[in-house]
């Protein structure tokens, strides 16, 4: 396999288990970027920039990353927090009149970014034209009525977790979480990351796909086994799991451009690696002389919020404000860890502690929500090296 890029010295364990994921783990266009104390150590890359394609990786491809975007996404509300700009403890209907419908007068803030604003399916499934016209989706989350009382209980909100962000960027800001990034994240630190990607990136941009599941141990891989719970949930076409999954029907076509150009801060992010790896960095530190989270809004980042049995992934999860923290379902780097998978692969996170930031995107796409093999190799790896 020819994978390129620099790995600083002290971290080649993580060059060696990014070749073993093309080796063993059935990857097939991959890159990775570590950040340690705001220096980037780790920046490789390799395959194919299409998941069955022929033509390599480049150095500037990026790729949808699916749920990876949350974790960007939700800097944007934190942000205005720390600005002065949104309470998290007031009443979303505050500044969104309209979703206090239906028995959610008592949502707040603080319940759309940990998942607890009881909403993570919609009674009628969006078509993907819908989703991505940047008004539905606002008006089915608003007039949805809760599947439990906002606040009482956790659920991943697979999709909606977008549309409930959007709208109240919105109408907080006057403008496009898309744009909001764009300008106040991405722009600053020099990020190539995007919701809603221009047209003129678009030859960077590479295809994904599903790809079959590792071999047995015996081959070199690893098996992976969901609880019959679980595989249940997911089984079951009225489950709030399949529901809250579906809630774009029918799939859509995330290589479509017209899709991707379309902003779905849940889903439909694209970035490259580095980028993912870079935004982490200053959320716990400084950048370039660029740091995004003070130190009071690094805690709300982290702070557990929500823990248990999670109503949509059917397996204990752990939830601060935005972002996924370490834990069984989802491992990272240390308890203080925090950050954000997306579904089938890709992943991003950072420890304070540690001063560690990672990003991998893949265009191999597995069942796998929060622990795809080939992303806890790379963390081991990273563990190993600090």
């Amino acid at each position: 396999m020819d994978v390129r890029g620099t790995v600083a010295e002290g971290f080649e364990p993580v060059r060696d288990a990014f070749v073993r994921n093309f080796e063993a783990r059935g990857e097939r266009g991959a890159a990775v970027a570590v950040y340690r104390d705001g220096v980037k150590v780790v920046d490789l890359w390799g395959g194919t920039r299409d998941v069955h394609g022929t033509e390599p990786w480049a150095v500037d491809t990026a790729q949808v990353v699916r749920s990876a975007t949350k974790g960007v996404a939700a800097a944007v509300p934190l942000l205005l927090h720390q600005r002065g700009q949104l309470d998290l403890d007031a009443p979303v209907g505050t500044y969104w009149p309209e979703f206090k419908a239906a028995g959610k007068e008592r949502a707040l803030v603080r319940h759309l970014l940990s998942h607890r604003a009881g909403v993570p399916a919609l009674d009628r499934p969006l078509t993907p034209a819908e989703a991505a016209d940047g008004t539905t989706g606002a008006r089915a989350v608003a007039a949805q009525a809760p599947a439990w009382e906002p606040g009482t209980d956790h659920g991943y909100h697979a999709q909606t977790y977008g549309w409930l962000l959007a709208e109240l960027v919105r109408r907080v800001t006057g403008r496009t979480i898309g744009r909001w990034t764009a300008e106040e994240i991405a722009r600053p630190l020099g990020l190539d990351f995007w919701i809603g990607a221009p047209d003129d990136e678009a030859h960077r941009i590479g295809r994904i796909g599903r790809i079959e599941e590792p071999p047995t141990a015996s081959g070199g891989g690893l098996k992976l086994r969901p609880k019959r719970s679980v595989a249940e949930a997911y089984s079951d076409p009225d489950s709030l799991t399949r529901r809250a999954f579906g809630a774009i029907d029918p799939v859509p076509d995330e290589n479509d451009p017209g899709y991707r150009s379309a902003e779905l801060p849940a889903s439909g992010g694209v970035s490259t690696a580095r980028a993912l790896a870079r935004f982490y960095a200053a959320t716990i530190g400084p950048v370039d002389g660029n740091r995004l989270f003070a130190p009071a809004t690094l805690t709300l980042a982290r702070t557990e919020e929500s823990t248990g049995p999670d109503r949509v992934l059917v397996v204990g999860t752990r939830f601060g404000l935005g972002y996924l923290l370490h834990g069984p379902a989802c491992p990272l780097l240390g308890p203080g860890s925090f950050g954000h998978p997306g579904r089938g692969g890709s992943l991003a996170f950072a420890d304070p502690e540690s001063g560690v930031a990672l990003g991998y995107v893949t265009n191999g796409m597995r069942k796998g929500v929060t622990a795809d093999p080939r992303a806890q190799a790379l963390v081991r790896a990273v563990r190993s090296a600090t």
